[in-house]
């Protein structure tokens, strides 16, 4: 029996990878449907069925697979996420949206941001003091804590949602709610694009000056608005010429992913470009609802493996390291989002409902939380810290998954919007 699994393991470590695809298809799907049984969110089933498959525990997966060969499925995931995103901002619904949505939004992703980043750059600089690591504080460490605070600012819309519909919430708690998480993510890449440029430019030794802290992220923002307006501009003069039904598919991924790889190859955010994209087709494109529908009609196998991968990047042996560090980020972005959102709503005169309880309607985090840290994980190469902070956001992403929904459906009960059962 032994035998028999030795030479298992060994023909599927050279495998071709589409015998790896077809497994994340049909294990993460499995994992959705446990998850849905026992009443949790399929992205935990989905995460989990990665962890257990990860080189770290049955090893089904082995390293390179995971960190190398199957990457391109978290690119033209994160293209598909940031897309719809991009479709989530109706800018009809955005003017209706008052001070109220957009003094929320930035003060409770702000804070996020930085009771985050403060808490964790304490931590480290606690640890460099004990002699607990050698590593330079300001060229490493720091960064890491900087790239993690942007990240922390993110909520997962599709949860939340998933949440709204099942308890058929209506109201204005819930449309303020509906309204932040639209608008979180966007400000959430755009943080992270200011993150990332200052950590390259701490990480590499690079004096940070006004050029690399301000002009070069705004260049890169101005770049992706650019690349995901023009092309949103060409597909709709396109899309005209194109029947309705399943012939849009070709045509939408082939726009969505030409976004992305035009964003990569000049050194743009593809998020953003695609979150643009998606924000000119939902306001300027006819039959846009029929655009999205057939994107989303793919959007869930896409998921289930994009969501398997990152949780087979979780190491067990760096988790000895990380599961403080998770704790930390879990509690930090917890207080940085609530008293955002107090504060938030104190200056734009917000309903005390909003004012007591929207900040436990924001902790939900995957999708964009996940991509974002696998995409910065570039920033220190292969190295062990990088590990450590992809497994640190992991281990809070799996943390939040577990506890938000429950605190979700807290904040709609006692803002008397939920249909209760």
């Amino acid at each position: 029996m032994e035998l028999i699994d030795l030479n298992l393991f060994n023909f599927l470590k050279t495998a071709h990878p589409l015998v790896y695809i077809g497994l994340l298809l049909l294990f993460s799907h499995a994992g959705g449907k446990v998850a849905n049984y026992l009443k949790a969110p399929r992205v935990s089933g989905y995460l989990v069925v990665g962890m257990l498959l990860s080189p770290s525990v049955i090893g089904l997966f082995h390293e390179k697979l995971v960190k190398e060969d199957l990457t391109l499925i978290i690119d033209i995931a994160l293209a598909i996420i940031a897309f719809s995103i991009g479709g989530s901002l109706r800018w009809t619904k955005l003017k209706k949206l008052g001070k109220q949505i957009l003094w929320i939004t930035f003060i409770q992703a702000f804070g996020a941001f930085l009771v985050t980043t403060v808490s964790l750059a304490f931590f480290f600089y606690l640890m460099n003091s004990f002699k607990v690591v050698s590593s330079s504080f300001w060229t490493l460490y720091f960064p890491m804590a900087l790239i993690i605070g942007a990240i922390s600012a993110a909520t997962a819309p599709a949860a939340t949602l998933a949440i709204i519909h099942e308890y058929r919430a209506k109201g204005p708690f819930t449309t303020i709610l509906l309204g932040v998480v639209a608008l979180d993510d966007g400000l959430t890449i755009v943080f992270t694009a200011f993150a990332i440029t200052m950590a390259q430019s701490l990480v590499n030794h690079e004096a940070v000056t006004l050029q690399n802290f301000l002009l070069s992220p705004l260049f890169s923002i101005l770049v992706s608005l650019c690349i995901g307006g023009g092309l949103g501009v060409c597909l709709r003069k396109l899309i005209r010429f194109v029947p309705q039904g399943q012939a849009m598919l070709g045509v939408m991924l082939g726009s969505v992913f030409l976004t992305g790889g035009l964003a990569v190859s000049l050194k743009a955010s593809p998020l953003l470009a695609n979150m643009m994209l998606g924000f000119v087709v939902i306001n300027f494109v006819d039959h846009h609802e029929s655009l999205f529908s057939v994107v989303e009609n793919i959007e869930e196998p896409i998921f289930g493996m994009f969501f398997a991968l990152a949780g087979a990047h979780l190491d067990f042996g760096a988790m000895q390291t990380a599961g403080l560090l998770s704790l930390l980020i879990t509690l930090g972005r917890f207080t940085g989002k609530l008293m955002g959102t107090r504060l938030g709503a104190q200056i734009s005169h917000a309903p005390q409902t909003v004012k007591k309880y929207l900040g436990f309607a924001l902790l939900p985090k995957a999708g964009v939380t996940v991509g974002l840290v696998l995409e910065a994980k570039g920033i220190f190469g292969s190295s062990y810290l990088s590990e450590v902070m992809v497994n640190a956001v992991l281990g809070s992403v799996i943390i939040n998954e577990l506890l938000s929904p429950f605190l979700v459906r807290f904040s709609l009960i006692k803002a008397g919007e939920a249909v209760q059962r």
